[in-house]
């Protein structure tokens, strides 16, 4: 029977890991300049301060504080975080959640303590594991949750770059079409930006709103690249930055580019599927194999077993 307090500390913290979780992991709303006038306007009186701290959710009125808090005390203790490497990640992965660099490390330090508190109770009842160990594989899970929000960034940025490789080429094949019909390139930019909403078509909207702000376009287009990482998107942007610096058609690089990446996809399709044989090994051998050989030769073991049992008892076995 186990102790009655240790198991509410253990579900307690199960429960304030979903809740942090599902606020902080939560899509934020983002409502329009005209919406909020609206909302603003039906009011009979303006709300007060408290009405408005009040009408936040509650991952900005608690959780994301208490993470910068968390932040801004690990950043104390090392000062050699770099914040810019971690906002780095953040692009890298398109940042989905609006997380600042602080608010990240704070989530990881969280993750941090709370796994490591799960594993001592966890670990407090097991009484007969020495005390040393106990604070070691306590210590353990504490790594492998600061590392925990690493790793899920890294999957996103892996699934990050795997849609921009599969959307650029339908998208540069869109900026060849539109630039050719007479639009220019900034135009054609846009029209991407609005046919899509993908990874890619946001990464466009980005430079556009760059280029609004005062940034050259060439500047905007290498940020760009350096946001997303892709071999195939700085190819794609070092050729549009030269031919804009040599004054040569861009109409003309589009549709070379645009051949260029389709004939890539065609390559990485039948690199994939070449690769489809050797991926199902594993499973025919372990799973598949394993099945066949009890239906055919599971009969013949048994009648096998029968005989010698019959043997051994003196009888003639069966027939």
């Amino acid at each position: 029977m186990l102790p009655l307090l240790p198991v509410l500390l253990i579900l307690g913290l199960f429960v304030g890991v979903a809740l942090i979780a599902v606020s902080l992991l939560r899509s934020r709303r983002s409502t329009s300049l005209e919406d909020r006038l609206e909302q603003f306007g039906t009011l009979e009186r303006p709300p007060t301060l408290e009405e408005i701290e009040l009408s936040q959710p509650f991952s900005e009125r608690v959780v994301i504080p208490l993470l910068e808090g968390l932040a801004n005390l690990a950043t104390r203790l090392s000062p050699r975080v770099d914040m810019q490497a971690i906002q780095h990640q953040l692009d890298l992965a398109g940042n989905p959640y609006r997380w600042r660099p602080v608010q990240f490390l704070g989530f990881r330090f969280l993750t941090a303590l709370l796994l490591g508190g799960l594993g001592v109770m966890v670990l407090a009842l097991a009484r007969t594991v020495p005390l040393p160990e106990r604070m070691m594989m306590a210590g353990g899970i504490a790594g492998c949750g600061y590392y925990l929000p690493s790793l899920w960034l890294r999957s996103r940025t892996r699934r990050r770059r795997g849609e921009v490789i599969r959307s650029l080429p339908d998208a540069l094949d869109l900026l060849t079409i539109s630039v050719e019909a007479g639009l220019g390139f900034d135009a054609a930019i846009a029209r991407v930006a609005q046919k899509w909403n993908n990874e890619l078509s946001k990464e466009f909207s980005r430079v556009l709103q760059e280029m609004q702000l005062g940034k050259l376009r060439r500047t905007a287009l290498r940020n760009m690249a350096d946001r997303v990482q892709v071999p195939e998107v700085s190819t794609f942007i070092a050729a549009i930055v030269q031919a804009e610096e040599l004054g040569v058609s861009i109409a003309r690089v589009l549709r070379i580019q645009a051949d260029e990446m389709r004939r890539r996809r065609r390559q990485r399709a039948e690199e994939l599927a070449r690769q489809a044989p050797i991926k199902m090994l594993p499973a025919i051998a372990f799973l598949i194999f394993p099945a066949i050989f009890i239906v055919l030769l599971g009969p013949a073991v048994l009648r096998v077993m029968t005989l010698d049992i019959g043997i051994g008892l003196g009888g003639p076995g069966l027939p």
